[in-house]
């Protein structure tokens, strides 16, 4: 049997653009929220008492995988009084 060679550039290319631009809006959300908490000092569990959520969700949020609504982005710029993204 023959072997392929496939390389992780290749693999990548295979991801719809629309995917990868998903994928890399929602990592850009959970790094701002990881940001604005270290930047308070607050814990996922301050967070979530704050939110009246769980911190296992707090947890997801920050994994980079979850995806956000409008709803809860407001939410989390309203409650830290910052952009959590910004539309030019």
């Amino acid at each position: 049997m023959k072997r392929m060679k496939t390389s992780l550039r290749d693999l990548f290319e295979e991801i719809p653009k629309e995917k990868r631009e998903a994928a890399r809006l929602s990592f850009a959300v959970s790094d701002r929220l990881a940001f604005l908490m270290e930047s308070k000092g607050m814990s996922k569990k301050q967070l979530a008492d704050n939110l009246g959520k769980r911190p296992n969700e707090i947890t997801r949020w920050l994994s980079g995988e979850h995806n956000f609504t409008l709803s809860t982005i407001a939410k989390l710029s309203t409650y830290f009084g910052e952009p959590i993204i910004h539309i030019p």
